[in-house]
């Protein structure tokens, strides 16, 4: 164990590589409650996203750990997970398993970005700071998504504003409204709302006061209020329906549902939508990209488990010469794996960054979160009773967490601030990630046209914008 992940030479011990893992487990643990919320209400399994999340984290880690030998762990990650749902499969209307197929492809892509020199073609084509405007616009989605599945924000309209509706009998299904919806904060008469804001409070106190393991135990703990004031109802809790097994029996309708008749073979079907498919499946594919780099230079660079050799490759060198190369190659392959059974993009998790702050150093930490994931698939059961408003401020907060990649951007300078402002609060407030990022590209190169700076912007940027417009002709022309 000491030769094959270098203890010595990393300045680490075993001892020092588990807890570490321990911790990084703990930290991002409450994927396992929040991705199979978020994918099933796109009409995925339950117990088989639960199940996914688990075998897409334990093979995504693995490879991390034994491969690249760095202590990072995968998992189906927020804001993207989010986006597969709410944006690709509500918003653009296409199916989850198309949607999977997207994932598989968005890794695909990711594998190929890799191992040549296209990723130092792309990571130069978009500018820094917005990089970190789409890193910071993921937050304030996820963020906004959790508001709302905690049910604190409500919205009104008059007649004049509802420009559309679903009706079946004598119900309204669903309205289109227009920019006449007020929202407005949520009246505390209810006891499942009142539940979501002690949630709320609670996992705020535990991760402000740095609580190990702080987002499980405020869903944890959220859970446990929510049964004695009697929103949750234990009655519903299954030992014989909910088991591994039966995890493993709903695992059979989404693995390989991106390749069936659903997913991968109607997705080009439809000639009109095909731009459509791929610009969001760059979206996919550059929220991945650029979130993952982040975390590596982010924890590596001060730690030095990236060497500054690392960080020169990352833009030019080809194949799997470094750490940093091996590290995004186990990161892509997570993705589509994950897609193959049935999740969103597996994608590096920054609160890998616990376990590296706990002494992590190795793979062997990676590899000790694998077996933690592993073993948690015992405990479905008790998942299936976690109620919305116990996720809920874990989205909230892990949203929080992603807003420190504003910092970084010039807010005084509109030449950074405009573009920055539309791939970051328009994404949030448009509800759509892809969007974002559209609307930033687009204002990026409007602004540098202004300031007689065009030569700034890449031959790829321009043709990323022209992409971008026509999804939006086509869409307004459907």
């Amino acid at each position: 164990m000491e030769k094959f992940f270098k203890l010595k030479e990393n300045g680490t011990n075993i001892s020092t590589e588990i807890m570490a893992g321990v911790t990084t487990f703990f930290a991002m643990s409450y994927i396992l409650f929040v991705n199979p919320t978020i994918l099933s209400a796109a009409g995925m399994p339950f117990q088989a996203v639960f199940l996914a999340t688990i075998i897409a984290a334990v093979i995504g880690t693995l490879v991390m750990g034994l491969f690249a030998n760095v202590p990072y762990a995968q998992a189906p990650g927020m804001g993207l997970n989010a986006f597969f749902t709410y944006t690709v499969v509500f918003g653009l209307g296409y199916t989850w398993q198309q949607a999977l197929a997207m994932v598989f492809i968005c890794g695909l892509i990711n594998i190929i970005i890799t191992i040549t020199k296209i990723r130092k073609l792309i990571i130069r084509a978009i500018p820094e700071s917005m990089q970190h405007a789409i890193g910071g616009g993921i937050g304030i989605f996820v963020a906004y998504v959790g508001l709302k599945n905690a049910n604190l924000l409500t919205f009104s309209a008059d007649s004049d504003s509802i420009i559309g509706a679903t009706v079946e009998g004598g119900e309204v299904i669903s309205a289109d409204i227009n920019g006449g919806i007020v929202p407005a904060l949520v009246n505390f008469d209810n006891p499942a709302v009142i539940l979501a804001l002690i949630g709320l409070v609670l996992t705020t106190i535990l991760v402000v006061a740095n609580i190990r393991g702080a987002v499980l135990i405020g869903i944890v703990g959220t859970t446990i209020i929510g049964i004695l004031m009697g929103v949750v109802d234990l009655s519903s809790l299954d030992w014989d329906t909910n088991t591994l097994g039966q995890s493993i029996n709903e695992l059979g309708t989404t693995f390989g549902a991106a390749f069936g008749q659903e997913g991968m073979q109607s997705l080009f079907s439809d000639s009109a939508r095909i731009p459509q498919v791929i610009m969001t499946i760059i979206a996919f594919s550059l929220s991945d990209t650029f979130d993952t780099i982040g975390t590596f230079i982010g924890t590596g660079r001060r730690t030095g488990i990236f060497s500054k050799k690392d960080e020169v490759a990352l833009e030019d060198s080809k194949g799997m010469n470094t750490k940093m190369d091996r590290a995004l190659f186990a990161d892509a392959v997570a993705t589509s794996i994950g897609a193959v059974f049935g999740t969103s993009n597996t994608t590096t998790f920054v609160e890998s960054a616990a376990g590296i702050g706990a002494g992590g150093r190795t793979g062997l930490t990676s590899v000790t979160v694998a077996v933690m994931f592993g073993l948690s698939s015992l405990f479905s059961p008790l998942i299936s009773i976690v109620p919305a408003q116990a996720t809920a401020p874990a989205l909230v907060l892990v949203g929080i967490m992603m807003l420190s990649s504003f910092k970084d951007i010039n807010w005084s300078t509109l030449e950074e601030a405009v573009p920055a402002f539309f791939a970051s609060i328009f994404m949030g407030l448009c509800y759509s990630i892809s969007y974002g990022i559209a609307a930033g590209f687009i204002f990026y190169s409007i602004v540098k046209i202004v300031k007689g700076k065009a030569q700034e912007v890449s031959s790829i940027l321009w043709v990323i914008d022209l992409l971008f417009i026509l999804n939006f002709v086509i869409l307004a022309l459907l």
